[in-house]
């Protein structure tokens, strides 16, 4: 998640995917949810498969995460995200790269081995 470029989304299904558990979107919900406090971490570019911005219950972070992701010029149209112009791709076949030590060549990805 660390790794998604300022401008870009990921779903919720695709981190889990990348990080080897697809199929467990809600489980990356609720762990961005029990995120503790302070850790920098890009939690506002990851939406629902719909490319919506899911409410919380009991929170506003919901609206902040809304502009969060329009300062960084992600657009929506009737509360929604083109993910097919804002969805972040990784490069094909890298997932274990994308995985690994968080080692960075200072454009978001890593460095080569």
């Amino acid at each position: 998640m660390a790794r998604i470029p300022h401008g870009q989304v990921a779903t919720y299904g695709q981190i889990a995917a990348l990080a080897g558990f697809p199929g467990r979107a809600r489980q990356v919900g609720y762990a961005l949810a029990g995120m503790p406090d302070g850790l920098d971490l890009p939690w506002h570019r990851v939406v629902n498969a719909q490319g919506k911005v899911s409410p919380r219950s009991g929170s506003c972070l919901h609206q902040m995460q809304y502009e969060l992701l329009e300062q960084e010029g992600v657009a929506f149209v009737d509360n929604r995200i083109d993910l097919n112009l804002f969805r972040w791709q990784p490069p094909a076949g890298s997932r274990s790269r994308w995985l690994g030590s968080g080692t960075e060549n200072g454009q978001g990805e890593p460095e080569d081995d």
